[in-house]
């Protein structure tokens, strides 16, 4: 097989049924590509009490800055029902141009490309004039605590220092070339829990409803709006998530109520701030919409999630520049900045290095049938191969 060939390296990680914690051979399969470039190549174990262990891998050419890294992940999400699936996915069977497998999108193909890209850099040009790593987790699809923030701190601690980061998750809505990750949104998470007073629903009176409460403190989250946006960000945005009450009985008043959120924030918040107003939001909702006229404050309290996800941007133009240009290169469009979605592992990058995310069309990613078009692979190994030129010709180490 080879290495040079984005479409052979992609088969061999799909086959690899890595679905998160397992590692299923796909890291053994990246080593097997890598080694003969001319990389090192490490398998570092991460732990944590109460988890299984997580197998990363992390691989270096070169010795010398500047330092461009190539992150991801080759853990997937489980397949599902194997019957629905029109090819079974972990066979990479090709048909109709398009190549079927659980993590053909995400994102086993992005690190396929990549592979290739490299592979036919050293094939023209050598060996790079500095370095160039991978930083592939196992983790990404699952708690993500034993997987990229871990990896970056074992590298970091053994010396490690890198100038720039390409983060390959799909990030392309409708075609290659749509877009460009440059940051994103922080994310924090919570529960309420509002304490009623349990009763007859016939006599309302000697009760206290606790979803009455609920329904004050949620609507206090919800509206007004946080902010309006950014000009890099969208209006950060709160969702109620669920609403429980653990009450089968049609004529028992609930004396409990929770309901769970998250809210996705721009540059305006940071994970303190957004907390600070959310509380501020809810005490000031429980003063004024008691659960009776007359009756003290809602009695309510919160419990946020462990980790909440930091708001960043890249403001580096050497690195979105140098990819903008080879995307508009390669495709003929140029690509959309954008902060949107949801999270990813470049929130612990950012704090090593200026990140910037691009990789697949994601359309079809945790779905059955998940593929790609074979010539999307094509196209974005070309894109990959551009960048990495133009990086290194222009890169200033940090």
């Amino acid at each position: 097989m080879s290495v040079a060939d984005p479409v052979a390296n992609l088969q061999a990680l799909i086959r690899c049924p890595s679905v998160t914690p397992a590692e299923g051979g796909a890291l053994s399969a990246l080593e097997a590509m890598l080694t003969p470039l001319g990389f090192t190549v490490e398998r570092m174990v991460a732990s944590e009490p109460g988890m299984l262990d997580i197998e990363n891998l992390y691989a270096r050419i070169g010795t010398e800055g500047p330092h461009l890294m190539f992150a991801g992940h080759t853990d997937v999400v489980p397949p599902g029902d194997q019957a629905s699936w029109t090819h079974p996915p972990f066979a990479a069977e090709i048909a109709d141009g398009e190549l079927f497998g659980r993590g053909a999108v995400d994102m086993k193909g992005g690190i396929a490309c990549f592979v290739a890209a490299v592979a036919r850099h050293i094939e023209q040009h050598g060996a790079p004039r500095g370095s160039i790593s991978f930083l592939i987790t196992g983790d990404e699809e699952g708690p993500a605590v034993n997987g990229t923030e871990k990896l970056l701190r074992w590298a970091a601690d053994k010396g490690e220092r890198w100038d720039a980061c390409l983060v390959g998750e799909p990030t392309n809505p409708d075609s290659l070339g749509d877009m460009i990750k440059i940051g994103r949104r922080g994310s924090v998470s919570g529960k309420v829990t509002v304490h009623g007073l349990q009763g007859h629903a016939a006599y309302p009176h000697l009760a206290d409803n606790a979803v009455r409460g609920a329904l004050s403190l949620a609507a206090s989250l919800m509206d007004p709006p946080f902010d309006t946006g950014t000009p890099e960000f969208p209006a950060s945005n709160l969702e109620v998530t669920t609403l429980d009450v653990g009450n089968p009985a049609t004529n028992v008043v609930p004396g409990k109520a929770t309901f769970a959120f998250n809210i996705r924030f721009n540059d305006r918040w940071t994970a303190d701030t957004v907390k600070a107003e959310i509380m501020r939001r809810m005490d000031a909702a429980a003063r004024e919409n008691p659960l009776r006229p007359g009756r003290d404050a809602i009695r309510h309290e919160i419990s946020w999630a462990d980790r909440p996800s930091h708001v960043f941007l890249t403001r580096n133009d050497a690195l979105i520049g140098s990819l903008a240009a080879s995307v508009e290169t390669v495709t003929g469009r140029r690509p959309k900045l954008s902060t949107t979605g949801g999270t990813s592992d470049a929130r612990f990058i950012k704090d090593y290095c200026p990140v910037v995310e691009f990789g697949l069309v994601g359309q079809t990613m945790h779905m059955v049938d998940e593929r790609v078009a074979v010539a999307d692979l094509e196209t974005l190994t070309r894109i990959y191969g551009d960048f990495i030129r133009r990086w290194f010709a222009d890169a200033v180490i940090c």
